[in-house]
């Protein structure tokens, strides 16, 4: 009986597996291209080891495929392309067979979108809370927050009237965030039937 229940959770562990190890994998790919977008110092120590990370699998492609302006076309060909390989491994271990080409790569566009939202939210909120509880810190990890937040609060910022020194950019852009997960995330992960579950935070 115990060995019996053992392999009906063997498919379900695989996935598991699977669906961290590689979510995990995709989360340090998108890092490495939204510090590339905004510019970020890359001799900065946490950046580094993105880079020596992720190195092996965007490297080969980097000498292929040229920079476009802020846009890093490998890292985000690479981050496309473990993505779908990951929603495939989770179908074909869940004894689905392999999925539509097609869909996978829409879904994985469509998570992708999502996780960026989601990596911007949680970078805003460990930045507040960071202001507060070590305010004149200088880690690496503290500084590329701001490098990566800054230029969207800022353009919050430009939206909101002089407030005497109050900060509310945070708020816009959380409502921003929620707004376009909304009205534009959610809708086309339901337009093109993507599972639920089948990407981190969808």
């Amino acid at each position: 009986m115990f060995i019996h229940k053992c392999v009906i959770q063997m498919p379900q562990i695989a996935v598991f597996l699977v669906q961290t190890l590689l979510g995990m994998y995709v989360m340090i790919l998108l890092l490495r291209f939204i510090l590339q977008l905004m510019r970020a110092d890359f001799y900065n120590p946490v950046a580094q080891a993105l880079v020596k990370i992720t190195q092996p699998v965007v490297g080969p492609l980097q000498s292929i495929v040229p920079k476009t302006g802020r846009v890093s076309l490998a890292t985000f060909i690479v981050t496309i392309a473990v993505q779908a390989l990951l929603i495939a491994l989770i179908f074909v271990l869940s004894g689905l067979g392999w999925p539509n080409p097609l869909m996978v790569l829409i879904w994985s566009l469509i998570g992708l979108a999502a996780q960026l939202l989601d990596i911007l939210f949680f970078a805003i909120l460990a930045g507040i809370v960071l202001s507060w509880v070590a305010p004149q810190s200088r880690h690496p990890a503290t500084l590329l927050l701001w490098q990566i937040t800054e230029p969207v609060m800022a353009s919050a910022r430009r939206l909101l009237p002089n407030l005497g020194g109050l900060d509310f950019s945070p708020i816009v852009v959380f409502i921003l965030i929620q707004l376009m997960e909304m009205a534009v995330i959610y809708p086309l992960a339901q337009s093109f039937g993507m599972p639920r579950g089948l990407v981190l935070g969808l």
